[in-house]
């Protein structure tokens, strides 16, 4: 009998931003700290922030258009996906999820054989600066799953081809409070639909439906879909739904003290609304998704 692979836990999430700069100022006063920046060969670039659970974001900006350009014509999924984000929504938002593999192949094989692979992989490395200026190479292989109903948003696993570097701990601290993330929230109009495709990027993650949609059990962090009545009653968005496709709306982080996060975002004057156990900041430019900010013990 095959053994069936262990579900994939989440590695990144990938933000899309305007421009590097303004999302380091956005980012900062929201109270995270964030790691110099990083080109990739392709064209882009980001500054990530990492987080104790070994989870992070990865805000990314255009730093050479024509090297993006190039990348996309020579069959560059990540840039391809990224540029008609960009073209679709806006150049700030929140547009795929990576999750952490040991093997990107046998992902890439799983993606083909289900129908729903987003392209060719990608294989690429890049330096990583850290904090006291030492250097490092970082290398990396994706592979891509794609559904053809949701045109702006994609799952693809990363597999680090080395490992990254373990003097990473000045910038897993950061003021907010903030530990890691929690929860994952994605939002449809219909998000059953939606369930297989996850489930496929995930290694086979357990899916169950809740009062609003779905859940899916990683095993580091629960991603939720949601239809639109459940982004009303947790996150307070109440503009309907664009269109039937997936979207990447909310990230849920954990943090150790919610007055700490509070005092930081009133003291950055930062705008946000309480509900509940949550503080949540609406995106604004450098932040292209909802920030939910919960105390976790």
């Amino acid at each position: 009998m095959e053994t069936r692979p262990m579900p994939h836990p989440l590695d990144h999430l990938v933000l899309p931003v305007t421009d590097i700069d303004l999302a380091r100022e956005r980012l900062g006063r929201l109270g995270f700290t964030i790691a110099p920046e990083g080109c990739h060969p392709f064209g882009t670039e980001n500054a990530c922030i990492f987080f104790a659970d070994k989870t992070y974001l990865e805000p990314l900006a255009i730093e050479n258009a024509k090297k993006c350009e190039t990348s996309v014509r020579g069959g560059n999924v990540f840039v391809a996906r990224d540029q008609a984000f960009r073209f679709r929504c806006g150049n700030d938002g929140f547009s795929a999820v990576a999750f952490s593999t040991e093997d990107a192949d046998a992902d890439h094989s799983a993606f083909m054989n289900a129908r729903q692979s987003g392209g060719d992989m990608l294989e690429f490395s890049r330096p990583i600066e850290m904090p006291d200026g030492s250097q490092s190479t970082g290398a990396f292989k994706l592979a891509f799953a794609a559904d053809l109903r949701a045109p702006d948003f994609f799952l693809f696993a990363c597999q680090r081809i080395n490992a990254f570097p373990t003097n990473r701990d000045a910038l897993e601290k950061h003021e907010n409070g903030v530990a890691g993330i929690r929860e994952v929230v994605l939002s449809a109009p219909e998000p059953e639909a939606f369930g297989a495709f996850v489930q496929l990027a995930a290694s086979g993650a357990k899916v169950e439906q809740t009062s609003f949609g779905l859940s899916v059990a990683t095993p580091n962090v629960k991603i939720s879909l949601l239809s639109q009545e459940g982004m009303e009653a947790y996150f307070d968005v109440a503009q309907p739904l664009a269109d039937k496709g997936l979207r990447g709306s909310a990230i849920v982080f954990r943090t150790r003290d919610i007055t700490v996060t509070e005092a930081l975002l009133t003291a950055n004057g930062m705008t946000y609304t309480r509900i509940s156990n949550r503080v949540l900041v609406k995106p604004a430019p450098g932040q292209g998704a909802i920030f939910a900010f919960e105390e976790t013990p």
